[in-house]
């Protein structure tokens, strides 16, 4: 079972890209690629919260981090298109953005989204983790033993 390919990997890409998106930066660029289309909500914008765990260690014991406020949606291209949306915060534009941006997604308009969005986010997340990455290896420390000459 575990050399089974997941068929939704490039989906659960772009979805994940657009929760780590900075606020209103989504829509943004959906509203520069393309007029935004009409659709059907499914499910309106709405805020709640979902629990955080985590693993000691990585490998560890699941425990409860906390809680985390998030917006979802969902909606309906008239072609038939679902698309879904979870994002941190309580932004309901940046929510609607990313579900409208899955379901074109899996249109014919697919590559020139990932040109003119996916790949622009993608570069900007690439570039700010380097830049945090620089800021901490600017403070690591080097520790190191001294032969003290008591010998």
């Amino acid at each position: 079972m575990k050399d089974m390919i997941d068929q939704n990997a490039p989906r659960k890409g772009w979805m994940g890209l657009m929760a780590k998106a900075p606020e209103g930066r989504v829509a943004a660029l959906l509203d520069q690629a393309t007029q935004r289309p009409a659709f059907t909500w499914l499910r309106a914008p709405e805020v709640g919260t979902v629990m955080v765990r985590g693993r000691a260690g990585g490998t560890g014991a699941p425990f409860n981090i906390g809680e985390v406020t998030v917006t979802r949606c969902a909606l309906t291209l008239p072609g038939g298109e679902i698309g879904h949306a979870y994002i941190q915060g309580r932004n309901k534009a940046d929510a609607e953005a990313a579900a409208l941006i899955d379901a074109l997604m899996q249109t014919d308009a697919a590559d020139a989204l990932r040109r003119q969005v996916l790949d622009p986010l993608e570069a900007e997340l690439t570039a700010h983790k380097a830049h945090r990455a620089a800021r901490a290896a600017a403070t690591k420390v080097d520790f190191f033993t001294m032969v003290r000459g008591e010998d």
